[in-house]
C-alpha cells in the first residue's frame, strides 16, 4: 500500500547551507499492517508524512500511496489517505457532526454518503454523546476523536499519524493507541510516527529508527533485539543513536593545523 524508495528532502539555506532533512529513505508498508516510525524530535519523521500526503514535495526519490505517486497523482493519493496529528485544527463555531460531515463533503461524498458513514462513524468511536457539541467547548479526548473521524470519513485504505499522543492525558491516549489497533484489524494500512519508545513496543508490527533524517534500521521489534543484542528496547535506540553519531565524527576530516 505504502512504497517510498530512496526519498530525500533538502531545503535550501543561504545563510548555513541547504539542510538535509530526510537522506534516502526507503520502506514499505502492508495492508493490516502498523508501521512505526521512531525517532526524537527533529528526526525527519514529520516530513516524511508531509511528503506521503502531498503537502511537501521531494528533493529525490519516490513514493507512492496505493499504486499512485505522490508527485505525479496528488489527487488520487489524498482520496486514499487519511492523517491525523496532534495539532489538527478544531473549528471552534462547528459541532462534532458538522465538522465530520464538511470533510466527507470535501471528499466528494454526497448527503446520503456522509449521514450514513457519519452515524457509523460516531458509534465506533463512541461519539453519539457529543455530536452536537461546538469545537470550541470540547475537551482534548473530543478534539481528538473529531479529528479521527474527519480522517476515516471516506474510508481510506491508509492512515498516517504523526505524534497523534502528543499532549494527550493518560486515558485519551491509551483510547487512541486502541482506536489504531482496531483499524489494523480491520484491515487498514499505518503509520504511527511518535517519539515515545513504550507506543511502538505496544503497537507496531514493524519499527524504523529514524536519527537526523536516515533510517538507521528496520525490522520486528524481535528482529532488532536480535540483531543488535540487545532485551532492553531503549537501550538498543540509544546505542543505535550513539553508533550514528560515531560514525558520522570518524568521517569529518581532521582540521589540520595552520
Amino acid at each position: 500500500m505504502i512504497e517510498v524508495t530512496n526519498l530525500s528532502k533538502v531545503y535550501p539555506d543561504s545563510s548555513r547551507g541547504d539542510f538535509l532533512a530526510v537522506d534516502n529513505v526507503s520502506f514499505q508498508v502492508r495492508a493490516g499492517e502498523i508501521f512505526g516510525l521512531l525517532g526524537a524530535n527533529g528526526a525527519g519523521k514529520t516530513t516524511v508524512l508531509r511528503i506521503l500526503s502531498t503537502v511537501l514535495s521531494p528533493t529525490s526519490g519516490q513514493a507512492a500511496i496505493a499504486g499512485h505517486d505522490v508527485v505525479g497523482h496528488p489527487e488520487l493519493v489524498r482520496r486514499h489517505i487519511g492523517f491525523v496529528s496532534n495539532n489538527t485544527a478544531i473549528y471552534d463555531r462547528m459541532t462534532a457532526l458538522e465538522m465530520v460531515q464538511h470533510f466527507g463533503q470535501l471528499h466528494g461524498m454526497n448527503r446520503s454518503e456522509v449521514t450514513l458513514r457519519c452515524d457509523e462513524l460516531f458509534r465506533q468511536l463512541r461519539m453519539e454523546d457529543f455530536r452536537d457539541v461546538l469545537g470550541a467547548k470540547m475537551s482534548t479526548g473530543m478534539q481528538q476523536k473529531v479529528s479521527i473521524a474527519r480522517a476515516l470519513v471516506h474510508d481510506p485504505p491508509v492512515l498516517i499519524f504523526d505524534e497523534a499522543t502528543l499532549g494527550l492525558d493518560v486515558l485519551v491516549a491509551r483510547n487512541l493507541l486502541n482506536i489504531v489497533r482496531d483499524l489494523r484489524t480491520a484491515g487498514k494500512c499505518l503509520i504511527f510516527s511518535t517519539h515515545i519508545m513504550s507506543e511502538v513496543e505496544r503497537l507496531c508490527d514493524r519499527i524504523a529508527i529514524m536519527h537526523q533524517g536516515r533510517i538507521l534500521d528496520t525490522g520486528t521489534l524481535r528482529e532488532l533485539k536480535e540483531r543488535h543484542g540487545e532485551e532492553d528496547f531503549e537501550e538498543l535506540f540509544f546505542s543505535l543513536l550513539s553508533e550514528h553519531e560515531r560514525g558520522q565524527s570518524a568521517s569529518v576530516p581532521a582540521e589540520v593545523p595552520g
